[in-house]
């Protein structure tokens, strides 16, 4: 499937939940930080992934302050983290993750800093 496929099956949510495990929220992130600078990147992601998740009944699932912390990474490093968790870790207490504010919009990280 090409990205813009693959856009388009995301975007009109007809995707199978099993082609957008892990690997396809990189996937994703990629494309969009390929495509557009930074901010609108993020936004546009988050858009994706949002409305995503809330026409399988999952809206709750989505977080967004990890998709908007790993794009960042992504975005400073050129390439999707290895181990996103442990990456994550770096920055993010597990306290302040699993917080509402932080599943609900994006929040700083509370141990170091995000590159700019």
């Amino acid at each position: 499937m090409t990205d813009d496929q693959f856009l388009v099956r995301l975007r009109d949510c007809t995707l199978p939940p099993s082609e957008f495990d892990h690997a396809g929220h990189l996937r994703l992130a990629a494309i969009c930080l390929r495509r557009q600078g930074l901010p609108d990147a993020i936004n546009d992601a988050c858009a994706i992934i949002g409305g995503y998740a809330a026409s399988l009944g999952a809206a709750d699932k989505f977080h967004w302050t990890v998709t908007q912390a790993l794009m960042r990474l992504m975005y400073a490093h050129g390439a999707p983290p290895g181990d996103a968790r442990a990456l994550l870790a770096r920055h993010y207490s597990p306290a302040l993750l699993a917080s509402d504010r932080a599943r609900a919009g994006f929040v700083a990280p509370d141990l170091a800093p995000l590159p700019a």
